[in-house]
């Protein structure tokens, strides 16, 4: 007898005899607990009999129909998606945000800049030079690197700008040297005399 079409909505779990519940279904690959519901997978509380019925009140279905909608900037971002932020990713935003540290000579406005939340919505794209470039400014094989901060750290030009910061932040911490702690007067020559004898 042939099954009639599965209702859109409901999903169906299989019930096997004489099998227990930990061998009825495989146990997923990835590090996901099966606790969590996702849309190929319920969890035993949610299903009514083996089926999935999704929540009859009409707020728990709006929420539920929201978590699927993607995250998008909206329509006059041209539905911009929100992407997952790894490190290296957090890495470059951060940088970006503290551009104005890296060249003296070049100013920025100060934008969101002081502001520690990163954006949202963002994309990372690839500069392109064109053909009328490749002598002039064109990076070579060696210049390249995978990540704004890799990129920073091989700059020559920046090195050398931050060690010599670094030196002069150096040089007004320092104490006055070794006279702030001489004890003058009296008191020093007796202890110098009786440190000799």
């Amino acid at each position: 007898m042939a099954e009639p079409n599965p209702i859109i909505g409901l999903t169906w779990e299989p019930k096997l005899p004489g099998l227990p519940a930990s061998a009825a279904k495989p146990k997923p690959h990835h590090s996901q607990s099966p606790e969590t519901s996702s849309a190929l997978y319920r969890p035993r509380s949610e299903l009514i009999d083996g089926l999935y019925v999704p929540p009859s009140d009409p707020k728990k279905l709006k929420k539920l129909l929201r978590k699927e909608v993607k995250d998008t900037a909206g329509k006059n971002w041209f539905d911009m998606p929100a992407p997952n932020i790894t490190p290296e990713l957090k890495k470059d935003l951060q940088l970006l945000k503290m551009r104005d540290a890296f060249d003296p000579k070049r100013h920025y406005k100060k934008g969101d800049s002081k502001s520690k939340t990163l954006p949202k919505y963002f994309q990372v794209g690839v500069v392109i030079e064109p053909a009328s470039e490749f002598y002039s400014s064109r990076l070579s094989k060696k210049e390249r690197k995978a990540t704004l901060a890799e990129e920073l750290i091989s700059d020559t030009n920046l090195v050398e700008y931050r060690k010599r910061k670094v030196r002069e932040i150096e040089e007004q911490k320092r104490p006055g040297g070794v006279d702030k702690w001489k004890i003058r007067g009296q008191q020093s020559r007796k202890r110098a005399k009786h440190r000799r004898h």
